[in-house]
């Protein structure tokens, strides 16, 4: 059983919590990740990414989400939304939403900011709706995880956060790892019991 974690990152700390994500998936018996990316987009008409990218895990196909069990999406902040990379990968998948191909799969999302009020909550609810439009589960972060209750950096009940600071040179914390790879184990766990369910 695969679970997707598809992400886009900019400066590497988004990349930390998809790999934190991807650790906990595999701590499920049975589970294994598909990491995967997304290029960036230009204004420019002309400029366009190599169709692999130079280094990291491949870019992500539409297909990579019909074959999944799970997906765990991940996004740095950009004025309280997701970037603009992963909304152009996400309006493209018409067809998936048209087959009904997400539809009963458990979602999670994470994300990654320049300081602690700098948008988490609105940027995983943004990213959480195009995958409630696919009719997809979504999964969150319970109060069951010590961290959410001593954290002085990222985590949300909505989804696993950073705060990288304005420079972005704040690295991921403990306490932020944890709740990444408790958010990708509890979409394992629950991919899981839907298919053992259906």
């Amino acid at each position: 059983m695969e679970i997707l974690v598809l992400y886009y990152s900019r400066h590497g700390a988004t990349r930390q919590l998809a790999d934190a994500v991807c650790d906990g998936i595999h701590q499920v018996a049975g589970a294994t990740a598909r990491l995967r990316t997304v290029p960036a987009v230009s204004a420019v008409c002309e400029a366009t990414e190599p169709a692999i990218p130079s280094n990291g895990p491949p870019y992500a196909e539409p297909r990579d989400l019909d074959e999944c069990a799970g997906l765990v999406l991940g996004s740095p902040t950009r004025f309280g939304n997701m970037a603009a990379p992963m909304k152009f990968f996400i309006d493209q998948l018409i067809g998936q939403w048209l087959s009904g191909a997400l539809i009963g799969k458990p979602a999670a999302v994470f994300t990654s900011t320049g300081s602690l009020h700098g948008g988490q909550e609105t940027t995983l609810l943004s990213m959480m709706l195009p995958l409630l439009h696919h009719g997809m589960l979504m999964v969150g972060i319970p109060y069951s995880e010590k961290d959410l209750l001593s954290t002085k950096s990222g985590g949300t009940p909505y989804g696993a956060t950073h705060v990288a600071g304005p420079d972005g040179a704040k690295t991921v914390t403990e306490e932020e790892i944890r709740l990444a790879r408790a958010l990708g184990q509890r979409v394992a766990i629950t991919a899981q019991k839907l298919q053992r369910a259906s």
